[in-house]
């Protein structure tokens, strides 16, 4: 499971899955991440026995180990995105950091590195990663919102058709009542001239 999670995110760089995995994930493919950057024959045998994917290596060892070669570590971040509404688990955005175009194309003001400036700066990325992390908690709560408004969309629906189809069952036994009222009528309309005419025969 680890390995389908590993290979899916060094495709896709980024993956929706729940808390849990997504830790778990976090520190088997790290060790992966950082063995991408020395690309020689035994790394990408190591790293193969765990994948067993030809194209994940080749993107590992490729464009990934290019991008992240700087890094010194942490190469994924994980964004907690609420609970999922069939079973409640905690959901969560496991991605590689590097690979995160909102945050990479944010404008960079210049300015001179002082003490209190760098203070500010680490300020400054923990309110972007803050402010990333709740846009992406309320897309994915506007999903959900519209996901119950679909669900409850369909259900008013069915209840619309269960009353047309009670109201025309309602309709459809009243006029069997209706007929089966005149039939008995004439039934007993019939007897009477049934026993005249037997009198007379008499």
């Amino acid at each position: 499971m680890l390995a389908n999670l590993a290979i899916s995110l060094i495709e896709h760089k980024r993956i929706k899955t729940t808390l849990a995995k997504a830790k778990a994930l976090r520190k088997y493919v790290e060790p992966m991440i950082t063995r991408s950057k020395n690309d020689t024959t035994h790394n990408r045998r190591v790293v193969f026995s765990s994948l067993q994917n030809k194209e994940a290596i080749k993107e590992l060892f490729g464009d990934i180990s290019t991008t992240i070669g700087e890094r010194p570590g942490g190469y994924t971040r994980i964004l907690k995105i609420g609970t999922r509404l069939g079973d409640a688990a905690e959901m969560a955005i496991i991605e590689l950091v590097d690979y995160n175009q909102d945050l990479l194309s944010a404008p960079k003001e210049a300015k001179k590195k002082t003490r209190r400036s760098r203070s500010r700066k680490k300020n400054t990325e923990n309110t972007d990663a803050a402010v990333a992390t709740e846009t992406v908690v309320a897309e994915n709560a506007a999903e959900q919102v519209a996901d119950v408004a679909e669900v409850e969309t369909v259900q008013e629906v069915v209840q619309e058709q269960v009353a047309e189809v009670t109201d025309v069952a309602e309709e459809t036994v009243a006029e069997v009542a209706d007929t089966a009222e005149e039939a008995a009528d004439e039934v007993a309309k019939e007897e009477p001239k049934a026993e005249d005419e037997n009198t007379e025969d008499a």
